[in-house]
């Protein structure tokens, strides 16, 4: 098994009409991933090579029982490109744009709760797993299947611990990147929970970084419920204070949302917290 992607996925990208969206589906049909349409309004009834185009959503999953959507249209449009495929009861939403305004994301996080949806972003990668189906850009020789899950704020620190893992013969059941924004639509506890819950899944790789609260509640999920090793490694250690640090929540105020009161909460946890990346592999394996 695996979490929320796998051979049954089947996908659709809305914005394949933007180079974006071309970039991102030129990269998973060379992954093997199962895209069965795109939609762009006013665009229905073209072909984007093999794939038909839709104008809606609704008309694409009526077509071809899409159950998964990657957005790839401009953060200004992203929470509409939300909305309208949560209301065609797709199960998982993969956002990829960024820039999505924090008031919007209020209004997404209203929507969805109490449904089935799972969203993953904005500012996220993607989901992998591996062997199975790749959504989004995570390089596909990275990869390698086997039984640690990744979860990580940033794609390109999720890229780096995925490498380093497969080198040193640590396959990976899912790897995925939750975004960086102040307000994401899965947090860390909530992919730490499917982890737990999933077979194929036997260690956790938890990547971290300064501000916001995500690493503390997992580190009190940790605590409470994870019964399976975590390891984890916090960046930002020498950040001041106040000052952004590259993803929108990446700010430490006074003592919160510090790389060492991170760190502090993860270890009183049971969690082992690497100083650097390549010490992971090495934590790894001492947890088996």
């Amino acid at each position: 098994m695996s979490i929320l992607v796998d051979q049954q996925t089947r996908l659709l990208v809305q914005g394949i009409a933007a180079p974006e969206g071309l970039t991102y589906v030129e990269h998973m049909i060379a992954a093997g991933s199962p895209i069965v349409a795109g939609v762009t309004f006013g665009q229905g009834g073209t072909w984007c090579g093999s794939m038909p185009v839709f104008d809606t959503v609704r008309e694409a999953v009526q077509a071809t029982d899409a159950n998964a959507a990657v957005i790839c249209v401009r953060g200004s449009e992203a929470a509409e490109a939300i909305f309208e495929a949560a209301d065609a009861r797709l199960t998982l939403i993969v956002c990829v744009p960024a820039e999505v305004p924090v008031r919007d994301m209020v209004l997404v996080k209203a929507h969805l709760k109490g449904t089935p949806v799972r969203l993953i972003g904005p500012g996220s990668s993607g989901v992998c797993s591996p062997g199975k189906c790749n959504v989004g850009i995570i390089p596909g020789y990275i990869v390698r299947s086997g039984s640690v899950g990744i979860v990580s704020r940033s794609g390109s620190l999720a890229y780096e611990v995925t490498w380093l893992l497969t080198q040193a013969g640590l396959g990976q059941s899912t790897v995925l990147s939750i975004g960086g924004g102040m307000i994401v639509g899965s947090g860390f506890a909530e992919i730490l929970a499917m982890f737990e819950d999933d077979p194929a899944t036997e260690e956790v790789v938890l990547i971290g970084e300064i501000g916001g609260q995500e690493e503390e509640m997992a580190a009190r999920f940790v605590a409470d419920r994870m019964t399976k090793p975590v390891v984890a490694l916090i960046t930002g250690q020498t950040a001041p204070p106040g000052r952004q640090m590259g993803h929108a929540a990446a700010v430490i105020e006074e003592l919160a949302g510090t790389a060492q009161h991170k760190t502090e909460m993860l270890q009183k946890a049971g969690v082992r917290v690497a100083r650097y990346a390549d010490e992971l592999p090495t934590l790894l394996e001492e947890r088996m």
